[in-house]
């Protein structure tokens, strides 16, 4: 299963490398159900898997001059900040037994891993069915410092409860509200994950032992993804493979509603 798991790795990192997003939704699943890390702690090590990843693949397009810093600091101002207060003072304080519905008894792992579920089910439709038009990308165009600030704290929300990056949510708004081409809304996506990430995982780090000689080699295998990915994408239009990889994400969140509610 390790193996599978490290398989799943590599492609988390091509999917952030080669559409700015989408791979990272599917860290918590192989965490959970190939490395059996259970889903409250999985959240902390997908931040860090996903942000060093992230981080990997904005630098690639820093060097490309494909990074809107107006809009990645405007945006990701108000998502840090989110996410860091959800990590250190919410997650800790959330009760192991929230509710019961029946005879079933709802834990904090369960409503984690089914609201992670719906996550990507809203995620896969966005892929699936969402086309996006190209911008002419003028970086001198001006930032909606309201629209960055709600749309920031959405993804903050995310972040700091699931761990996943968000990418399915800040594209479109970067595109549609803020005027930016596709390859610069990736790379602004990118750092903004990156930056959301890993300071939720520097919160954590007050909370959770993490297991380091696992964490690492995952991570690795991530961040070297990004850069295949990225290689991929100068001759694969990324769009091609979104809405493939979408249906992969609805089948995922479709199956992990079934795994938690019907098979444990």
């Amino acid at each position: 299963m390790e193996i599978a798991g490290y398989l799943a790795a590599l492609l988390i990192g091509i999917s952030l490398g080669l559409i700015g997003g989408g791979g990272s939704i599917l860290t918590i699943p192989v965490l959970v159900y190939l490395f059996h890390i259970p889903p409250t702690v999985a959240t902390g090590y997908s931040l860090f898997i996903v942000g060093c990843s992230s981080l990997a693949g904005a630098y690639k397009n820093y060097r490309r001059d494909n990074i809107n810093f107006k809009a990645a600091f405007s945006f990701g101002i108000a998502s840090i900040i989110t996410v860091v207060l959800i990590r250190k003072f919410l997650i800790p304080v959330i009760p192991d037994h929230l509710f019961m519905i029946g005879n079933i008894i709802v834990t904090k792992s369960l409503a984690t891993m089914l609201l992670f579920a719906i996550v990507m089910i809203i995620a896969s439709q966005s892929m699936i069915k969402k086309q996006v038009v190209e911008k002419s990308g003028d970086s001198d165009n001006p930032i909606v410092l309201t629209k960055a600030l709600f749309r920031g704290v959405q993804v903050g929300i995310l972040t700091g409860l699931l761990g996943a990056g968000g990418g399915f949510i800040i594209i479109p708004v970067l595109i549609f509200s803020f005027n930016l081409s596709m390859k610069q809304a990736i790379g602004t996506s990118l750092l903004i994950i990156a930056m959301n990430s890993l300071f939720g995982f520097a919160g954590d780090l007050f909370h959770h032992q993490f297991d380091w000689s696992l964490l690492l080699p995952i991570t690795a295998i991530a961040v070297t993804g990004v850069f295949i990915g990225r290689k991929m994408g100068e001759t694969i239009p990324g769009e091609k493979l979104k809405k493939g990889f979408g249906w992969f994400v609805l089948v995922m969140g479709v199956y992990i509603i079934i795994h938690e509610l019907f098979i444990k």
